[in-house]
């Protein structure tokens, strides 16, 4: 039942090197959809290399409207890491999702700062089809307890953020797999009302975070 994704970038290469799409748009939208593909990530890495870093939002577009012709419902991911205000203009240039942040890492540290403290401000912007990206789930890769873990996965499902599971899915411990299949979790992620969660109170490092769901409860 999993969906299948590809990777690439607007520019020449990829950040590992292999050939982005730069100039070859159309192609390559068309080739994902012949291919069966649900989900592209498209990755800035090298497009500093041939684009004005200011011209990121026409840039984005361009393979925005090649997937919007590529004849498939493709996911449209935008990693360009939160800089130049991309929650703004991500849903113009065809966008699902978008980062509002850099890269997290499999740690309390990076994972609280970015759940916590680059999230705000930012619910405006998100809502069904079109959603703020506070990158991956480390749950499960070692770095963190499980309780930091169920904290990483309540966050971000009150943040409404796209669930992607960054673990080898191939070995999953019961303890983790619990986490990222609970039910009252996912179901608080997939709130058909579509609203992200806001920072309504804070006391040093005590927070309430709380989002409206469809029928007038709150998570």
């Amino acid at each position: 039942g999993l969906k299948l994704g590809i990777y690439s970038s607007p520019g020449p290469k990829t950040c590992a090197g292999y050939e982005g799409s730069y100039q070859h748009e159309e192609q390559d939208a068309r080739t994902y959809a012949a291919w069966g593909m649900d989900y592209l990530k498209y990755d800035w890495c090298s497009a500093s290399s041939v684009y004005d870093y200011h011209s990121m939002q026409a840039v984005y577009a361009k393979m925005g409207d090649a997937l919007l012709r590529a004849g498939r419902p493709i996911v449209f991911s935008l990693c360009q890491y939160g800089v130049l205000k991309g929650p703004q203009w991500g849903a113009k240039v065809g966008g699902n999702l978008w980062r509002t942040t850099g890269d997290i890492r499999d740690s309390w540290d990076s994972m609280s700062h970015i759940g916590f403290d680059l999230q705000t401000g930012l619910a405006p912007y998100a809502g069904p089809g079109h959603w703020n990206d506070p990158d991956m789930l480390e749950v499960g890769n070692g770095g963190m307890t499980v309780t930091e873990y169920q904290t990483h996965m309540s966050l971000w499902s009150l943040l409404a953020a796209p669930l992607l599971a960054g673990n080898d899915l191939r070995s999953v411990p019961p303890d983790i797999l619990a986490i990222l299949t609970n039910p009252e979790v996912l179901a608080v992620d997939q709130d058909p009302l579509g609203k992200e969660a806001t920072r309504v109170w804070k006391d040093g490092d005590l927070e309430v975070w709380a989002r409206p769901l469809k029928g007038g409860a709150i998570a």
